[in-house]
């Protein structure tokens, strides 16, 4: 029986991960703009490249004027360093830095039209019918576009693949420059829930979307909501 409960967001799924059940839906295969809920992909996609063995957490990555000039949310990179990619992971991951997406995208594939290249493989692979990446931060584009069916897939995978990884979408803050940042995944500061991810998003466009997981005597819930007003809701 679907969960007798209503949601604000305009496009919803929650999926017990154990069962595969899915415990309530609106709307779950709506394309809609991903904002930086679809830096769970570039994390995917640079977890890969590690396990792969094509880079190192300790391979140093340089920092282009297109990642330095990037706005929005931001880690704070300066022009012509050379960072870690277990920094850059945890800018993307933890402070949701659109400049160590960059950073990542062209240090993994040459540039971030070729990462996006690999994002959509590596979506196709997983079998998100409804979703195009064409770029590594989720800034605005008409064709870059997820559904909550397809970002719980995603998130799935990524926790299952990668443990290691998934495991900094806990970190409640994180400090590059100088600069400490939180955590902005509203689950982490909730006492006993047991969340451990995954991803908050946010463009005027979007609205206010997250990625939430949370695990608690064995039992784990995935959950994907899009489209609120404000972090309140």
């Amino acid at each position: 029986a679907h969960a007798e409960f209503e949601t604000v967001a305009k496009q919803a799924v929650v999926i017990d991960v154990n069962s595969g059940q899915v415990l309530f839906e609106k709307d779950p295969d709506t394309r809609m703009p991903t904002a930086s809920m679809s830096k769970v992909m570039t994390a995917y996609v640079v977890s890969e490249a590690l396990a792969k063995g094509e880079i190192q957490k300790d391979t140093l990555m340089p920092v282009s004027e297109k990642a330095w000039r990037i706005q929005g949310s931001k880690m704070f990179v300066e022009l012509g360093n050379r960072i870690p990619v277990w920094d850059l992971l945890q800018g993307v991951v933890i402070q949701s830095g659109n400049d160590a997406c960059i950073v990542l995208a062209e240090g993994v594939a040459g540039s971030e039209e070729a990462f996006a290249q690999r994002m959509n493989v590596a979506a196709k692979e997983l079998g998100m019918e409804n979703s195009n990446f064409t770029n590594a931060s989720g800034w605005p584009d008409p064709n870059h576009y997820s559904t909550p069916r397809d970002l719980a897939t995603l998130a799935l995978a990524y926790m299952k693949k990668f443990p290691e990884e998934y495991a900094l979408n806990k970190v409640i803050d994180y400090t590059y420059h100088g600069i400490k940042q939180g955590n902005r995944n509203p689950l982490l500061y909730v006492p006993g829930l047991g969340g451990d991810g995954v991803k908050t998003g946010h463009t005027e466009e979007a609205g206010y979307g997250l990625i939430g997981s949370a695990e608690q005597n064995g039992r784990r819930v995935i959950m994907v909501l899009s489209g609120m007003t404000s972090m309140d809701e």
